[in-house]
């Protein structure tokens, strides 16, 4: 500020503005006056070579952070931190108090790290979000751990089976010319491509049974490396298990692929989505090239071909167990719908996220026909003689669903109305479940009989449980939705994969 000679009152005010404006720079800057207490400006900071700038240590333990420039041209401008690190602005002032023109220097107010934890930060910073731990959810990194362990045996398996491919195919046997083994390796490619593209048609299933597929991929993966390894010893069958390899290893690929995102997005506590997918891929290939590179030292030494797939078979398999395991989804499938209403019906609680997900069944693939509810069912299903149709019709005249159980089949099935809207779903399979969980005490209250006798209940004893259901579902469907969305979890219909029968 220049001070004008032709007013004593405007010198004034600009003296008395720029006393206040020091005192509101040192109370800004009180927090960081400690921290900057500890880092000297010597002149190894390249700020002013032969600068004379004292320190004062009573003035910056009081927090007065620009007195440390007092008898200096140079003057504190400001501070700044970015990830913790913190450092000092200052500007130069000439002979009259004003700033000189690119005078700002950069003091840095931190120590050097040590080499070594330079290095984990650069590693952490491909590795992990950004923001880590807090932008992401408890159960990442146990997924993480175990995702990189499946690439590690995955990349290691692979160095074998592309070895044992090309011998079979003829490239270290001279067995065949090299248009021969072109002609084997596209095919095999094709026919992988054709079998991808006839799978993606399942994709709605990936939403619904997302962890049991996603198993279900890696087991294809493993046995599709297995038939792989197979050709070695029948090299002159190497087209068909080659290509039936390839059908297996791109079907599981779409299933990786498809079912890769929603795991992500439930890691992600922001819209962070794309970060955390970035870094979950990075460490699934650092793991997959440290694999193959631990396999191409052993295959070097010549070992049982056998004897080292079925240990990194292993691996792989259980790797892949335990990472699907550790996936904490908010949805309500159908495997973590009858989770949550038979822990509701037992102890009138809905079990925790980290709970109804560990409790689920990994092996309750959607391929299956061994359900014991079916949701959204035909009319002859589940009706086999119209007086039981009948006979309970009146119960569900008021819903918009009918639900009941087919002692042949064994099933309860929940048949939908035209009018059904979602959460009228939602109901129907709660109701189902409360049906079967009737159904199952009381055949669990004949189990002092003989096992080999076939016990089922009467038909008036369906009717009686079906009636009591309804009874129950009327007083508790609305308390269980309102307890599992305290316990965090979100409903959605259509993950509960209705048929698409309608009653009119």
């Amino acid at each position: 500020m220049k001070q004008s000679t032709n007013s004593t009152s405007t010198s004034a005010a600009q003296t008395l503005t720029s006393q206040e404006s020091r005192l509101l720079v040192r109370e800004t800057l009180r927090i960081s006056a400690s921290l900057a207490s500890n880092a000297g400006l010597s002149s190894s900071t390249g700020i002013h070579e032969g600068a004379a700038i004292p320190l004062m240590d009573e003035n910056r333990r009081m927090g007065l952070v620009g007195d440390e420039f007092r008898d200096s041209s140079l003057k504190l401008i400001c501070c700044e931190e970015i990830d913790g690190r913190r450092w000092k602005y200052v500007a130069e002032k000439d002979s009259f108090g004003n700033f000189k023109n690119n005078s700002i220097r950069t003091v840095s107010l931190h120590t050097p790290q040590a080499p070594l934890d330079e290095l984990m930060s650069f590693i952490r910073s491909y590795v992990v979000p950004e923001g880590f731990p807090e932008s992401v959810t408890p159960s990442y990194v146990p997924y993480m751990t175990w995702r990189a362990l499946k690439h590690f045996f995955g990349g290691a398996m692979g160095v074998f089976t592309t070895q044992t491919l090309l011998n079979s195919v003829g490239i270290s046997r001279n067995s065949a010319t090299p248009g021969a083994v072109a002609i084997n390796w596209i095919l095999k490619d094709g026919a992988g491509r054709v079998g991808k593209m006839l799978f993606s048609r399942q994709g709605n299933k990936f939403d619904y049974d997302l962890k049991q597929l996603r198993f279900a991929g890696d087991l294809l993966m493993e046995l599709g490396a297995g038939v792989e390894l197979a050709t070695a010893s029948v090299p002159h069958l190497f087209l068909p298990l080659a290509c039936a390899a390839n059908v297996l290893k791109n079907v599981a690929a779409v299933t990786s692929t498809s079912t890769r995102t929603p795991i992500y997005k439930a890691f992600a506590k922001g819209e962070n989505i794309g970060d955390v997918t970035a870094k979950g891929e990075c460490v699934g290939n650092i793991a997959d090239l440290l694999g193959t590179g631990l396999s191409i030292l052993i295959s070097k030494k010549n070992p049982s071909l056998v004897t080292t797939f079925s240990l990194l078979s292993c691996g792989y398999v259980f790797s892949s167990y335990r990472e699907v395991r550790s996936v904490v989804l908010h949805t309500l499938n159908r495997a973590r719908f009858s989770v949550a209403v038979e822990s509701f019906l037992k102890t009138g609680q809905v079990p925790s996220l980290q709970e109804g997900n560990m409790q689920e069944k990994m092996f309750s693939f959607p391929w299956l026909k061994d359900r014991p509810v079916v949701l959204g069912s035909r009319f002859r299903d589940a009706f086999q003689d119209p007086g039981a149709f009948l006979a309970i019709e009146p119960l569900f005249e008021k819903e918009r669903y009918i639900v009941t159980y087919n002692p042949s089949k064994g099933k309860v099935y929940a048949l939908l109305k035209d009018q059904a809207k979602s959460d009228d779903i939602l109901k129907a399979a709660f109701h189902a479940h409360v049906l079967l969980h009737f159904i199952h005490s009381a055949n669990n209250s004949l189990s002092s009989r003989s096992q080999q006798e076939h016990l089922m209940p009467a038909a008036t004893d369906f009717e009686l449980h079906i009636a009591e259901s309804c009874k129950m579902v009327s007083t508790s469907y609305r308390h269980f939705k309102n307890n599992a969305a305290e316990q965090g979890w979100r409903m959605s219909d259509s993950l509960l994969n209705p048929g698409r029968a309608r009653l009119h």
